[in-house]
């Protein structure tokens, strides 16, 4: 082995911390009781922690890197669909065979594992499906699959990258909004929002919403397969956990979207039209541990504006051209669980970025009210 390939190697073994959860969610589930908070404690706050050992990472890598440079960071993302389908499964068929534990025991070890899912798996599925080939769009279906939310990726590659930040994107959290509140609008409006984009590319083709070119029949197919083979592993109780698992999950990705964007929105040129996409329309985090974790979903500025720009060679910003956010994502996250708390703390901040990048505006309340576009004219 090279100098240079053991570099690469290294460089990017700090990704591969998403391993730490199949040792945890093991005892979880071979243990019982509290045991479970095992994984939740590693998802949601050691990497906070280790944050502050770490501390920041303001370097900014080639983006023009060879692909062959990356080969070990694409590593984890590639092998993650059959880890992640052998840790879900494989604790539902113990729980259901050999776990002997009470009901909730059980729900708190797949609570766990639905952490894994959404923290991880999630995080690598929206990496995948945003990349060309097509072996890896469809580990991104798969992924999605496995906890219920297919509609995701069509959601978020025809309806939030290009309407983030304004009236039209369900996924944008709107000032002063609760996680709670945004949460419940978000399962209401993003399945018919994704849908009703597939339908219109569609139409555009000439075909109908029916074609079975809409990817929604996969969507279908797939997230059947995975529930009957819960139900074939486990049972009633078996399906359960796995809904179970899925909601946990998707409920952790919602937590991120959240404060992606929370409060953040684009200038309103009039009749409809918004300004371009640019670095200070995300909340950006430059914490190693918390990006190692995320793939550098933190550097969230420059996936905006380069979606297609693969985890390693995202990009980082200076305060000056996008907002930072003193804590990565899994303290935020957690911090947006208790509502008054999150306001408290990050409704100062979005009135800060207003007045550093937007001084002229100075009635924000049709750009609050998302219920509507502001009035035309609106500067």
């Amino acid at each position: 082995m090279t100098t240079d390939q053991l570099r690469r190697i290294t460089s990017a073994l700090p990704f591969w911390v998403s391993l730490g959860f199949l040792p945890l969610i093991a005892l979880s589930a071979g243990l019982g009781g509290w045991w479970f908070l095992l994984p939740v404690a590693y998802g949601w706050w050691a990497f906070t922690l280790i944050d502050f050992v770490t501390g920041l990472d303001t370097s900014n890598p080639d983006p023009e890197a060879p692909l062959a440079d990356l080969a070990w960071y694409r590593l984890i993302t590639l092998i993650w669909f059959p880890v992640q389908i052998g840790v879900i499964y494989g604790t539902i068929w113990w729980l259901g065979a050999h776990g002997g534990h009470n009901f909730w025991e059980d729900l708190g070890v797949m609570f766990g594992v639905g952490v894994m899912s959404g923290v991880i798996g999630i995080v690598y599925a929206h990496e995948l499906m945003h990349q060309k080939p097509r072996i890896e769009r469809w580990l991104a279906d798969l992924l999605l699959a496995s906890v219920l939310y297919s509609h995701f990726r069509s959601e978020h590659l025809l309806v939030h990258h290009r309407y983030v930040g304004t009236p039209r994107d369900p996924v944008t959290a709107r000032y002063n909004e609760s996680f709670v509140s945004y949460f419940w609008r978000v399962l209401r409006n993003c399945p018919p929002s994704a849908f009703r984009a597939e339908a219109a590319m569609l139409a555009r083709k000439g075909l109908p919403w029916w074609h079975r070119s809409n990817p929604f029949w996969r969507y279908a197919a797939l997230q059947l397969a995975m529930l009957g083979t819960s139900y074939v592993l486990a049972g009633p109780w078996g399906l359960a956990l796995f809904i179970w698992q899925g909601f946990v999950a998707f409920w952790q990705l919602e937590l991120t979207n959240y404060i992606e964007h929370y409060g953040l929105t684009r200038r309103h040129l009039g009749e409809g039209k918004y300004e371009p996409v640019q670095p200070h329309h995300s909340w950006n985090a430059a914490h190693k541990a918390s990006n190692w974790l995320m793939i550098n979903l933190q550097r969230h500025s420059n996936h905006h504006t380069r979606p297609n720009r693969r985890f390693p060679l995202l990009q980082t910003y200076s305060e000056a051209e996008a907002p930072q956010l003193p804590f990565g994502y899994p303290a935020l996250t957690t911090l947006a669980m208790f509502p008054p708390l999150f306001r408290r703390y990050m409704n100062p901040k979005v009135r800060a970025w207003r007045q550093q990048f937007y001084p002229d505006i100075d009635d924000w309340t049709e750009y609050t009210n998302h219920s509507t576009p502001p009035p035309r004219g609106a500067s």
